[in-house]
């Protein structure tokens, strides 16, 4: 293995450059996924390297219940500086555990908590929307079996009929879009490697627009949702139960301003090939070569690791 055990742990850095581009060039949609589904490959290529690293480095430790032949010379050899890297493995592997344990639960109990205030309030539920006696103004999309678009009486009362209609149909395209497991996926990779930090901000900007782009289409009408997400966000506060886990109408993870200029300007081509233009090429062949590298170091690492330690292990 080498070093080359160590490379996913940097190698999302080459998935940066592909973030910003695929927000400004690509369409919303294929944004949200390309960046989802990258992040979290190497997201969990580089908890693979830590878990090898761990396993190797510490092997040799006093009370460690691996077994002793998982110390000899040819599997510690296998990682330079075995027994320092296993130790910081150790820690690093522990924090992202827990920090992506503390993100699912943090994400389950925000989406129960907000069913049960939804639940206990007394709103009026049509075609899926329920509409809450509330003087905060507010929208969000409640995911479950069936998913809620929740609106508050006094965001309704701030916009018109039509503009309504498009807060509807970009809450309603949150649901379809299932948007929640995308922007859950970004929080986890951002937390178990911080080079995808990124991703954090990214793909909930892409969601956004991706749902904004579904309501232009519902309704017909670009300026509408343009117009509906500016006023939105000037009268919008956070729901008491909802918080960055969720989608929710003008929320600050989708910067107002550039969500209605791109409302404003035509529609974004669907095309994913060929790019739009020789930076974005250059960007997306990086991050593909690092995802790649990322991958086939992870897979070559643990193939070899397992090979070694059965080699070693006594039948």
């Amino acid at each position: 293995m080498g070093v080359f055990v160590c490379l996913p742990l940097v190698l999302p850095l080459t998935a940066l450059p592909i973030a910003r581009l695929a927000e400004q060039h690509l369409h919303p949609r294929s944004a949200t996924r390309l960046l989802a589904v990258v992040g979290a490959l190497l997201a969990l290529c580089s908890t693979l390297c830590l878990g090898l690293l761990m396993v190797v480095g510490t092997a040799q430790l006093p009370g460690n219940p691996l077994p002793d032949s998982w110390s000899d010379p040819e599997v510690r050899d296998a990682v330079p500086y075995e027994e320092k890297a296993g130790i910081v493995a150790i820690g690093a592997l522990a924090v992202v555990l827990v920090a992506c344990g503390w993100t699912v639960l943090r994400h389950v109990r925000l989406r129960v908590r907000a069913g049960r205030a939804l639940a206990a309030a007394p709103s009026v539920v049509s075609d899926g929307v329920a509409l809450l006696p509330d003087p905060e103004p507010y929208a969000y999309a409640l995911p479950g079996s069936p998913g809620r678009v929740v609106v508050s009486t006094a965001m309704a009362e701030c916009l018109d009929a039509h503009e309504r209609r498009a807060l509807i149909a970009h809450e309603r395209a949150h649901l379809a879009g299932r948007h929640h497991r995308y922007l859950l996926a970004a929080q986890l990779a951002a937390r178990a490697n911080p080079f995808l930090l990124p991703l954090r901000t990214a793909v909930p900007f892409s969601t956004e627009r991706w749902a904004d782009e579904e309501a232009a289409c519902a309704v017909g009408d670009r300026r509408v949702v343009a117009v509906a997400v500016g006023k939105a966000a000037l009268y919008s506060h956070r729901a008491p139960d909802v918080s960055a886990g969720l989608a929710a109408f003008a929320a600050p993870a989708g910067p107002v301003p550039r969500r209605v200029a791109a409302l404003l300007a035509p529609v974004p081509p669907v095309r994913l090939w060929p790019p739009s233009s020789a930076h974005v090429a250059l960007a997306a062949l990086v991050a593909t070569v690092g995802t790649a590298a990322s991958a086939l170091s992870s897979l070559n690492a643990a193939v070899t690791l397992v090979g070694i330690l059965r080699a070693a292990t006594p039948l």
